[in-house]
């Protein structure tokens, strides 16, 4: 039996997903696809490094049409992707500013089967190249094939999470809920947010996150009005509201949910606001199943919130996809209209304003199964916590 606690992925993993990246290659007539980003290229190969935080050196991977992903890569990062199951690894003494790898990326790709003449490269929607601009310019002129966009039909191929993927993120679930639990047993007026953050870091790498490179916090008298901000060192007080939201890693994929608080009490329009996210919530995860939409997901959250008072929602969506990235394509929003598949992991991120300057935000995270969906953090309470 597969234990997907296991750091990494097993061989088939990479083979399966190289076999339906080459399916889309040939349905939309590409001889190969180029990618630059961490998160690309560690799902094609499983090169896991953090040297990515270094923008120095470019990094490519190149899939065929047929065979195993090409490493065109700085020497320095030589040893660990041998490690992979990539065998077709070429390197170049990095940082070479003259010519960082693009000469021998134009001859990989110009000695590749000129079928089609056409290479794919993630140049649209929520997606960038992590190489110079000018690089990729001079590239294109080298290259005696077009490159044209598959950005869409990346964020399609990447969306729909193997059983090893969705396991990852349930653990860090678990990791990040065991975080939350913990919160009111240390956290009192008096504390600051900066403070309260800290302990939940360190409480969730001690359950075993890797790191926890995204926990914002924000806070007011029975209300906060931003959620992508903080922590500050603003000292909590009596009558306060504070909003967690956290991002944390464990093998290579992502968490991310919220949890809120009051301190010593609350409004009864705080308490409604509370209980109304929380039914929304109910209503989307009801609303995720197979050949739905995101945005019957949307729909159904918005019109609990509408129906609750809502005066608005400032985020622009009620949640996304998840995975090797804090947020993925597709978003629940009124106009997004993606088909909701098995294996698609999902935020569900109801929020609304519901008075001048007071939001409440509420968020879990799914997975779309084969009919209907299943919680992966475990649900918050119904009702607003109140830490004496």
């Amino acid at each position: 039996m597969t234990n997907y606690l296991n750091r990494g992925f097993d061989q088939a993993e990479f083979e399966n997903r190289t076999a339906r990246a080459q399916k889309i290659m040939h349905e939309n007539k590409l001889d190969a696809m180029i990618f630059t980003t961490e998160p690309n290229v560690r799902y094609f190969t499983g090169f896991h490094t953090q040297f990515w935080h270094s923008p120095t050196r470019p990094w490519f991977v190149v899939i065929p049409a047929e065979g195993k992903p090409i490493a065109i890569i700085p020497e320095i990062g030589a040893s660990g992707m041998a490690g992979t199951w990539v065998e077709n690894i070429i390197t170049w003494p990095s940082p070479r500013p003259e010519d960082d790898g693009i000469s021998l990326v134009a001859s990989t790709l110009n000695s590749l089967p000129c079928r089609y003449g056409r290479v794919g490269a993630t140049l649209g929607i929520e997606s960038h190249l992590r190489m110079p601009i000018n690089n990729y310019l001079k590239l294109t002129t080298m290259v005696k094939k077009d490159f044209v966009d598959v950005s869409l039909a990346m964020h399609e191929l990447r969306q729909i999470k193997s059983q090893a993927e969705i396991e990852k993120t349930r653990e860090i679930c678990r990791i990040t809920n065991v975080g939350f639990k913990k919160i009111p047993e240390y956290a009192k007026a008096g504390m600051t947010e900066r403070e309260i953050c800290k302990q939940f870091r360190i409480d969730m790498l001690l359950e075993g996150a890797d790191e926890c490179p995204y926990i914002i916090a924000g806070s007011g008298p029975d209300g906060y009005d931003s959620i992508i901000m903080g922590p500050t060192d603003r000292a909590i007080e009596l009558g306060d509201v504070l909003i967690i939201d956290t991002g944390a890693v464990r093998d290579g994929y992502f968490s991310d949910f919220d949890r809120n608080w009051a301190f010593g009490y609350a409004s009864e329009q705080t308490k409604a606001a509370y209980r109304a996210t929380y039914e929304a919530t109910t209503k989307g995860f009801e609303a995720a199943k197979p050949g739905a939409t995101t945005t019957d997901i949307y729909n159904a959250m918005w019109g609990v919130l509408e129906a609750n008072g809502a005066l608005g929602n400032d985020v622009g969506r009620l949640g996304h996809g998840l995975g090797m990235e804090l947020t993925e394509r597709p978003s629940n929003t009124a106009t997004d209209n993606t088909v909701l598949k098995p294996g698609m992991v999902m935020t569900l991120e109801p929020g609304m304003v519901y008075a001048p300057g007071k939001s409440m935000v509420h968020e879990e995270n799914i997975v779309i199964t084969e009919d209907g969906a299943e919680w992966l953090s475990e649900r918050a309470e119904p009702e607003l916590i109140i830490i004496d």
